[in-house]
């Protein structure tokens, strides 16, 4: 029988080379996007894609519907994978932003895995992967919004793993560090909403730093940086292993990180982390 997956964020970067290489590995993948636009064009590309939003609980409903419509009642898989960023320091973050962005980075994936896991019950079997990042495992600085989602992530996971453990449904986070995405372009209209950087005490921070990553256009990748297909080769092992791990690293900075996070006290990590 076709194993089936639901995979969110798949307009772009990792959501969207998880949803064709699923489907090339003989995976039926329901890929979904927040635009109906992006659908259309996934559609195009042959795959069945259905539009859904973390914040839109109705979008929700409807797609789990119609998924579960298809496949006759059964869905294998679910990978949370639909995220943004909102650079800036913390002290220029309006609550607001916060907010917003857990409903879309934390509260809408809790809100779709409590709406999959009963299905996952009835059927006796079920995989839910977050994607996480290596800045669910380490802090560096701009990026707090998005590093509070993920750590939340982490734990939020963590104990849905431990609650399962008495099901047989396995709950498995992946880790990714540097891959290539979009997920810097389209923080920009986050940025640029919610963060007052000319009238920061750390304006001139901003100009040196912040501005140029968030502005210069990208003529080469990143030092460590990997294509999405490394991501999905580990979201296979996730899907397929018979004992899946609880966490799959993606990527050099995320074995370094976790080994330093380990090892190295609470000062010294923060010492090594001011430098990136």
């Amino acid at each position: 029988m076709t194993r089936s997956i639901l995979i969110t964020g798949c307009s772009s970067g990792i959501g969207h080379d998880a949803a064709h290489g699923l489907a090339r590995a003989g995976w039926r993948v329901f890929a979904t996007c927040r635009r109906e636009e992006d659908c259309l064009r996934l559609r195009d590309e042959g795959l069945e894609s259905l539009r859904l939003d973390y914040t839109d609980p109705d979008s929700m409903d409807t797609a789990l519907a119609e998924i579960l419509e298809r496949t006759g009642g059964r869905l294998d898989a679910l990978f949370n994978n639909g995220a943004y960023a909102c650079p800036g320091a913390l002290e220029d973050l309006p609550t607001g932003a916060l907010r917003e962005i857990f409903e879309t980075n934390l509260f809408g994936w809790h809100e779709l895995t409590r709406r999959v896991i009963p299905v996952m019950r009835a059927q006796g079997h079920g995989r839910i992967v977050n994607c996480s990042s290596v800045l669910g495992l380490v802090a560096l600085r701009w990026r707090g919004a998005y590093v509070a989602t993920k750590y939340a992530l982490e734990g939020l996971t963590d104990v849905l793993r431990i609650e399962m453990a008495d099901t047989p449904i396995k709950v498995i986070l992946i880790e990714p560090g540097p891959i290539t995405s979009r997920i810097r372009a389209n923080s920009v209209p986050h940025f640029e909403r919610w963060i007052d950087w000319r009238n920061s005490p750390r304006a001139e921070q901003y100009r040196g730093s912040l501005l140029k990553r968030l502005y210069a256009e990208k003529t080469r990748p990143d030092r460590f940086e990997l294509p999405p297909a490394a991501v999905t080769a580990k979201l296979l092992r996730a899907l397929t292993a018979a004992n899946p791990a609880p966490r799959y690293y993606v990527t050099t900075p995320t074995y370094l990180m976790g080994a330093a996070r380990r090892l190295l006290t609470s000062r010294a990590l923060d010492r090594f982390l001011r430098r990136g």
